[in-house]
């Protein structure tokens, strides 16, 4: 495990979101396995709402690595996310050491 200190994994919630929990669990074990940082977003308040809307989320589940939403409204398998977490920072990994050399 790599570990990327300053990019976080953001999952934006509803409550009344049936798939929520699992998109939650999902997440978190997916920010674990990449040690990166893991933070739940609920929508239903009024700080949530404007976060979600920075990124133009407007439906829950959605799932967002930094400033790159990754999906929007809808659940993710583990699979997928770690794929698509993935591919996000090997880009991550190559800018930097572009940037260092």
């Amino acid at each position: 495990m790599e570990d990327f200190k300053g990019l976080e994994l953001k999952v934006f919630t509803l409550p009344t979101c049936s798939v929520c929990p699992a998109a939650k669990q999902i997440a978190f074990e997916v920010a674990l396995k990449f040690g990166l940082a893991y933070r739940e977003v609920n929508m239903n308040t009024k700080e949530g709402l404007e976060e979600g809307l920075t990124y133009q989320i407007m439906s829950a589940p959605s799932i967002a690595l930094n400033d790159e939403v990754i999906v929007r409204g809808h659940l993710i398998s583990k699979e997928r996310l770690e794929e698509e977490v993935r591919k996000r920072l090997e880009k991550w990994r190559a800018r930097a050491s572009f940037e260092k050399g």
